[in-house]
């Protein structure tokens, strides 16, 4: 060992560790206070900007949600959907320069009774959320996992899609003309501003909040019957997430919803990615990676938050104060090979630390796949630059 040191001294990198003492690389005179990739250190104003602009513009780009909608927003009580539930907010406040337009909701699935957590703990957790969801004073429905086994298995299957606007950018702006002038039929003595801003106090609905139904010791031993049958953590995990996905479409149906927000962040994505291509799903990776699925017709999947890195989330929820809920999973203090989804989350975020563009990489071809869906090609093409980035070895090519 001392004769490598000695032979490859001067050659070996040393790792250069970062130093918030230089200047906001946007506004050029505050001081950074947190450095995001190498050479982005930010102020904590600029750090604001910039985290609100991206999530105003992931929606203007894609022009998915109309204004009027109501769109359901899937709070899990983590960082990723609560800073999600944050942006929203902070859209449709009266301060905000450029107002989001749409009727919002929450929805919170408690999964309490598939991972082993007492009637106590799952009502404290709830306890917690609603305090959150009261302070924003938009409907929420809190859905307890059990009853998932009340609902038809047609949930999933896709519904009639003729309600569904064509997304160009010309139909966008008569339906944004569309919804102020009917606010303006509506309410005369409003000005514009007043009725753009007037969607947001739609949300407040007559219909008394909470949970949608009361759940008894015989569902919730009838669900963990349920997972006791499936052997493997994988399968759990795969189970657990059909069972939520099924809540949450038939409460936005039910509801009147049209969209259905997702907290997906850009690293739980790339472990998503590389997760399907393990269970052998890489025909679906553009539906199930991309900005919008629309795989079930009358309600639409959007994930707005995408574009943000596991960091990035971090970060702001730690400087503005945005509350979140630790909640027990199933995987949690699993081994890191107890699942092929754990082994996967296990191995990004290690190589993420050596190499800081491993997520940012495999969010990219996870991108290029969805232009590419068409083709099938997409993914076969992209495999060589994985293998340079030293994310799938070479046995696997």
């Amino acid at each position: 060992m001392c004769q490598v040191d000695e032979e490859y001294n001067g050659q070996l990198e040393h790792r250069v560790t970062p130093r918030v003492s230089k200047k906001c690389v946007k506004c050029k005179e505050n001081t950074a206070v947190l450095i995001i990739r190498a050479g982005d250190a930010f102020c904590r104003g600029c750090f604001k900007e910039y985290f609100i602009h991206k999530f105003r513009a992931m929606l203007g780009k894609n022009r998915v949600i109309f204004p009027g909608e109501k769109v359901i927003l899937a709070v899990s009580g983590g960082p990723a959907s609560s800073s999600m539930l944050s942006q929203v907010r902070e859209g449709l406040s009266r301060d905000a320069p450029k107002k989001l337009r749409f009727v919002p909701g929450i929805i919170y699935i408690d999964e309490g009774g598939a991972s082993g957590q007492s009637m106590e703990e799952r009502e404290r957790a709830v306890a917690q959320l609603e305090s959150v969801f009261r302070a924003t004073n938009y409907h929420y429905h809190i859905v307890h996992l059990e009853q998932v086994l009340s609902l038809p298995s047609s949930v999933l299957e896709a519904g009639s899609s003729a309600t569904e606007k064509p997304q160009t950018g010309s139909s966008y702006k008569a339906a944004v003309d569309q919804f102020i002038q009917t606010k303006k039929n509506q309410h005369p003595d409003l000005s514009l501003e007043n009725a753009q801003s007037h969607l947001s106090s739609l949300s407040m609905h007559e219909v008394e909040n909470g949970v949608t139904s009361p759940i008894t010791p015989e569902h919730t031993q009838a669900l963990q019957k349920l997972f006791a049958s499936v052997r493997t953590l994988t399968a759990k995990e795969d189970l657990l997430h059909t069972l939520r996905q099924h809540l949450i479409l038939h409460t936005a149906r039910t509801q009147g919803y049209t969209k259905v927000m997702m907290g997906d962040s850009c690293s739980r994505l790339a472990i998503k990615l590389l997760s399907n291509i393990s269970l052998g799903r890489g025909a679906s990776l553009a539906t199930d990676t991309g900005f919008s699925d629309p795989r079930y017709g009358d309600v639409v999947i959007v994930r707005p938050m995408r574009d943000y890195s596991s960091k990035e989330i971090a970060y702001y929820n730690r400087m503005f104060d945005i509350p979140s809920v630790f909640i027990p999973g199933l995987d949690t203090k699993a081994q890191d090979k107890a699942s092929i989804q754990h082994l996967t989350e296990s191995f990004v975020t290690k190589l993420q630390t050596d190499f800081p563009s491993t997520v940012s990489t495999i969010y990219r071809i996870g991108t290029s796949e969805h232009h590419t869906c068409g083709t099938g090609t997409g993914w076969q093409q992209q495999l060589p630059e994985l293998h340079q980035q030293h994310i799938i070895p070479p046995s696997v090519l």
